[in-house]
This record gives C-alpha cells, structure tokens and sequence, in this order.
C-alpha cells in the first residue's frame, strides 16, 4: 500500500476504527509511535500520521505534516463503457483506475442488459483499494447515461472503438472522449449516429471481448 484512505484524514488528530484499525493494528502491527500515510482522496495533499494511542477498539494519530502531491496521468481520457455484467466490471475497473482513466460513463445501450444496475458505491470502494494500491491520488469519477444518443449530446468530439481501418493508436493524442461496446456490440441504429471520421479500431480481425476492448484502448491511449 502507498497510503490509506480515510476520509477524515486532514485533521490535527485522526481516529481510525473498524476496517481501518483491522488493517493497520490487526494485519500491519502498527505499534505507538509508527508513522504512517494517509489520503483522503478529496483534495490533493497526502498526510503523515503519527500512531499515539491504541485499544481494543480503536486508535488515534497525530498529524506530523502534510504535503501537496499531485499523482496522475497527465493525460486524459473519459471512457464511456456501455453497460455489461457487473462483474465484470468490478474486475477490470482497478486496471483502468491504475491506468489513469479520468472518467467511466457507464451507458446502456441498445444491446445491453437493462437488468444489470451499476454499484456505484460498491465500485468507489474498489477504486479506492486501487489508488492505496497504485499511488493514485484521486479515483476515476463515474457517471451512468441512459443511452448512447444522450451520451453524445452531453459531451464533444466522441470517438467510438469499432471494427476500422483507422487504427486507435493514430488519434491517440486526440482522443479525450471513447465509446466501448457491449458484448453485442453496436446496434445499426447507433452506428448510423456516429460520425464516420471519429470510428477507431484495433489491426485485428477478431471480435473483442468488452473487457479486452477497453483495457487495450486505455492502454494505448494513455500508456
């Protein structure tokens, strides 16, 4: 772990309970006096801890100083990945926040299940075991949309991954805003909506999974 999260981090004083004092008193052994690093997430700064007391139950921390520290990808990219199973997602977003993927709109399109709901919840925790995990100093902001349509009236310059000659990796400096297919892909009616100039693809002839799309995509886009 590079940090942990609390959300109370900033504080002169920090009381760490529950999962938190498991973590670190339980599994780390983190005795009095031990120093330790925390984000909040929330704003830009990571926080050095001092251990000063410890029971059963929980523990406190005295601030030792604070510094500003700025850890992300300079580039940007917003991934609107049209919805598939969860759990998949729960899978594969950590590698997506390690990237330095700036935003996920998850979108159900034509062809996604509409019985599958986003945790948006569940899916913040992930990312934030994934920042302690990677150094990240914020998370990947998540948003759902209705649908495709709606999708491309909110934002500008939408480059949608599908089957092309033009190869994702020759518009990677412009590409700030990407589409992913559902398993089932595009239906005629959305791909009668893209704009043919802003269709990228993969130099392959096989059929991707969305997973596999969108982790191949991010990483020749922002790696």
């Amino acid at each position: 772990m590079q940090f942990t999260f609390d959300e109370n981090c900033g504080n002169e004083t920090l009381e760490i309970k529950d999962e938190v004092y498991n973590y670190l008193i339980k599994a780390r052994r983190h005795k009095i006096d031990d120093e330790i690093y925390f984000r909040n997430l929330k704003d830009s700064f990571i926080y050095l801890y001092k251990m000063s007391f410890i029971d059963k139950k929980k523990a406190l921390l005295t601030l030792v100083f604070k510094e500003e520290k700025i850890v992300e990808n300079q580039n940007k990219l917003h991934v609107g990945w049209c919805v598939v199973d969860p759990k998949t997602i729960e899978k594969f977003i950590p590698s997506l926040n390690e990237m330095g993927v700036d935003k996920i709109t998850f979108i159900y399109a034509d062809f996604s299940q509409k019985n599958f709901k986003i945790n948006i919840e569940k899916l913040e925790k992930i990312l934030i075991n994934s920042s302690c995990q990677c150094g990240r100093s914020s998370i990947i902001k998540l948003d759902v949309c209705k649908s495709i349509d709606e999708f491309m009236k909110s934002n500008e310059d939408v480059y949608f991954l599908d089957f092309s000659k033009l190869n994702v990796s020759e518009k990677k400096a412009e590409i700030k805003t990407l589409v992913i297919g559902c398993e089932g892909g595009f239906s005629k009616k959305e791909r009668d909506s893209f704009n043919k100039d802003k269709i990228v693809g993969f130099d392959s002839n096989f059929i991707l999974r969305s997973e596999t799309a969108i982790i191949s995509a991010g990483a020749k886009i922002l790696l």
